[in-house]
């Protein structure tokens, strides 16, 4: 049992009744009952001891622990340091359960204190050096029991955002730096340009430096949604090497969660969980004017401010009252995830030198094709009769007058410029897939829509319902400028890859479906339709459209509207001054004859792979390294996915091309002939068996130009001019098979040899009896006056240089020579032969080997005509 110094019994005890309001509040604030600074330590530090002198029980050994027990006694600094010190010194879930009673225990006062750095200690430090929890790697496969007291702690109704609620309760405020927001948001509130976006209205604190140092002050709603959103993009890249299924990960499930919660497809979105039974957290104060701002763009309102304010009847829905938090979710997502690009900076991006403010990774595309799935279930939610556009009219609660406005008024305009900069700065490998997908699945609401129907078969494709007609004018560049962008990229890549034939059978499946085409091509020409001069709309032609009316009519004039709508879309993402490209005209449909083109030869091509890979037995290259088969000089196809897939990625790679030319021609009407015509072409620059196909070139006055797909063959490694050393074989460059030194050691003394005995190596070689012939066999160069220039255009005999009768020892300096003189000596070895009567015999054996090759060889040359 731990006792008190007996010195101390009385001034302890009497400070302690009177921290507990046992004595009157006068005594404890006279002279006589002053707080000594070391009783007050002891008491703060050691409350254990006080414990265990009045009830002789538990002893409290951790600080935290004093500190819970009387949390009225404790100063904010002492409760953070405590909680410091435990955050390394106690496990996982031990900190977290400590973290729960804290989030109980302690009024909102001192929680405010600790919260910045709960957060950052959960989320990471902005500057990505601190990794926190790191959700993006906890996985419950992995560590079960850390994944799932993260899960439950950080849940929407979990402890963690119950402390947010019992903070936002109090009115607290926390500044966040504006220096880690997005590029474009960043530099705007720099140059003391209000952003377009509401969620940066009235927040902005200057410093009276000016530009340097300024910050946000968010609640904490805001402030826990800031750090949850940008821990994605400030933390640092998964190595490679670590494999981390995203989907599987704790981050990635919080932000289904979270969406779940605060944008519901079903029903409304949940109250608050109160900090104390029957009370609630109130929403944020309206939105004041703090101080001025020049200002760009439309400054819209909250959608709850505008409801309160003029929609009386909306008061009584208690939705009305946390519409704010869905909202506030939406913008940070958005503008953390999305917004780092501006219309300015994407048209400086355009130039081949600009350089990338912001790499996008593929964790990132994963997590924001999961909120657009998610955006477009929440919009399709809306009833029939409150999607209709009679509905808008009349007074609806905010969260369905959100679920109209979310995607065009949030989201659309950053997503374009987001998919434009991966369109075109993405490396041309397969982990495009990603960014495909997540563009696809935009492209595509009704796959979400809770009256969608079953997918149908590959054949029969399900068809695209009319309704969605409206959707597919106003969003025209995300299907038409982005498909012409994806043709440019599938044009350079390898489609003998099964990944990337996948990617090209992707997108051509997508808009292949029945009716979809006709709706892009009707858009189009509302488009380019001419426009009539109608002075009171040339104001609109940057503003979105209100969300409580509509632009259709049933009257004639629908047409005109429906018209300037797709203008309008058009105008606001890429400025009046753009030039477009029709997806249906003649520019996008030379390119698609050209990727038609591509796929023809892309299948001939992994047919030609596969062949060659059937004929070649798996020893082939080892037999040949020996000496004992024919070898390739000039190389072969180079190493591709088919390499290491094997048949069944022939098999993937020819079935996902023919259904990807399908679905083309059905989309742009090729006709059959002209598909033909691609094989047709393909099959004249083919020899017999289709390997050695020459680049698609034109002859031109200086002789053969490489066409732009001559080009990409070669790049590709598709198609290859086949070039042959027709120089003095003795000065070819060394191989990769031989002995350097050894090489040109053999050099020397048969140039010696050479030049030593010319004359008599010319003598024997003009005799005209056997002897003559064996000499000519092996001291002249066979075939010297039968080489000629390889050209595609036509084949010219060139009379070889005349060389004199010469010996030549470089083959003694290959390795295979070598190894397989070594291989003759061991086997002889084994049947106890020794070395010189081994190099006798196969003397003997070289001399029957070369005298049956020169009868061979003078015979076919008396059959010569």
């Amino acid at each position: 049992m731990f006792l008190l110094p007996s010195g101390r019994d009385s001034c302890f005890l009497s400070h302690y009744n009177c921290l507990h309001g046992l004595l009157k509040p006068s005594l404890f604030s006279s002279t006589d009952c002053q707080v000594p600074p070391q009783c007050l330590y002891l008491c703060s530090r050691q409350s254990w001891a006080m414990k265990t002198w009045f009830a002789k029980k538990a002893i409290l050994d951790s600080p935290l622990e004093a500190a819970m027990a009387f949390p009225h006694l404790q100063q904010p600094s002492f409760l953070l340091a405590s909680l410091k010190a435990d955050s390394i010194n106690k496990p996982f879930p031990q900190r977290c359960q400590d973290l729960v009673k804290v989030i109980e225990d302690f009024p909102a006062k001192e929680l405010h204190t600790i919260f910045p750095w709960l957060v950052e200690n959960i989320f990471g430090s902005l500057d990505g050096v601190l990794l926190g929890w790191n959700l993006r790697c906890l996985q419950g496969r992995v560590s079960p029991v850390e994944y799932s007291i993260a899960m439950e702690f950080l849940d929407p109704g979990g402890p963690m955002m119950k402390l947010v609620y019992k903070l936002q309760a109090e009115d607290y405020k926390f500044d966040f730096p504006v220096s880690y927001l997005p590029g474009p948001v960043k530099a705007s509130i720099q140059e003391c340009v209000l952003p377009d976006s509401p969620l940066y209205h009235n927040k902005v604190q200057f410093t009276p430096a000016g530009g340097l140092g300024l910050n946000l002050a968010l609640n904490p709603f805001e402030y826990y949604i800031f750090f949850f959103a940008l821990s994605l993009i400030t933390q640092k890249p998964l190595p490679v090497s670590l494999h981390v299924r995203t989907s599987d990960c704790a981050y990635f499930i919080l932000v289904d969660r979270y969406l779940s919660w605060f944008l519901p497809t079903e029903g409304s979105v949940p109250p608050p969980l109160s900090s104390s039974p029957g009370g609630a957290s109130p929403s944020p104060p309206p939105r004041t004017p703090a101080m001025p701002f020049a200002s760009y763009g439309l400054h819209h309102t909250s959608l709850l401010k505008r409801h309160i304010s003029h929609q009386t009847s909306v008061n009584a829905d208690p939705a009305s009252h946390e519409i704010w938090r869905s909202e506030t979710l939406l913008q940070v997502f958005v503008e953390m995830w999305l917004h780092h690009y501006s219309l300015e900076m994407y048209q400086k991006m355009q130039s081949p030198h600009a350089k990338e403010s912001f790499t996008p990774t593929e964790e990132h595309v994963l997590v924001v094709r999961l909120l657009l799935k998610h955006l477009h279930a929440f919009a399709n939610s809306l009833k029939p009769e409150q999607a209709s556009p009679s509905a808008h009219s009349h007074a609806t609660s905010p969260l369905e007058e959100f679920k109209r406005a979310a995607v065009p008024r949030f989201v659309q305009q950053k997503l374009y410029l987001f998919l434009q900069h991966c369109f075109g700065h993405w490396p041309l490998d397969a982990s495009f897939r990603a960014v495909l997908e997540m563009w696809l699945s935009y492209l595509q609401p009704w796959r979400y829509a809770p009256d969608k129907q079953p997918p149908g078969s590959d054949s029969q494709p399900r068809c695209v319902s009319e309704k969605w007609a409206p959707f597919v004018q106003e969003n025209l560049l995300m299907y038409t400028k982005l498909f012409v962008g994806f043709l440019n990229r599938a044009l350079r890549t390898d489609l003998v890859s099964p990944k990337h034939a996948l990617m090209v059978f992707r997108v051509a499946k997508v808009f292949a479906q029945p009716n979809l085409a006709e709706m892009i091509q009707k858009g189009e020409q509302l488009f380019l339709e001419p426009e009539l001069v109608i002075p009171h709309r040339q104001h609109r032609l940057f503003t979105a459209p209100t969300f409580t009316g509509s632009f259709l009519s049933p009257w004639p004039p629908a047409v005109t509207d429906a018209s300037f709508k797709v203008k309008s879309h058009v105008y606001s993402l890429e400025g009046q001054d753009c030039k477009y490209t029709p997806m249906f005209g003649p520019e996008a449909r030379t390119l698609v004859l050209r990727l038609a083109q591509l796929i023809t030869q892309a299948k001939h091509t992994a047919k030609s792979i596969s062949d060659q890979c059937v004929e070649s037995p798996a020893g082939y290259s080892f037999l040949s390294w020996l000496g004992f088969g024919p070898t390739d000089t000039n190389g072969s196809y180079p190493a591709n996915d088919l390499d290491e897939m094997g048949q069944d990625s022939v098999r993937k790679t020819d079935e996902y091309l023919e259904k990807a030319l399908e679905y083309l021609r059905q989309i742009f009407r090729l006709s059959d002939a002209q598909l033909r015509q691609f094989t047709l072409a393909l099959g004249t620059t083919q020899d017999e068996n289709g390997k050695k196909q020459l680049p698609d070139c034109i002859v031109g006055e200086d002789g053969l130009i490489l066409t732009p797909l001559g080009r990409y063959q070669i790049i590709n490694g598709l198609r290859r001019f086949e070039i042959e050393y027709q120089g003095d074989p003795e000065l070819q460059p060394i191989r990769s098979y031989e002995i350097a030194s050894l090489v040109r050691a053999l050099f020397r003394l048969s140039s010696a040899i050479n030049h030593r005995f010319a004359g008599q190596m010319v003598a024997l070689c003009s005799r005209d009896d056997f002897l003559g012939s064996f000499c000519r066999y092996h001291l002249t160069e066979p075939g010297v006056a039968s080489r000629h220039l390889l050209s595609p255009v036509g084949q010219t005999q060139v009379a070889g240089h005349a060389r004199g009768p010469r010996l030549s020892l470089r083959f003694l300096g290959s390795y295979r020579t070598l190894l397989s003189l070594l291989l003759a000596f061991f086997v002889a070895s084994l049947f106890c032969i020794g070395p010189l009567p081994c190099a006798l015999l196969l003397a003997l054996g070289y001399i029957l080997y070369a005298s049956a090759m020169t009868l061979l060889t003078e015979r076919g040359k008396l059959h010569q005509p």
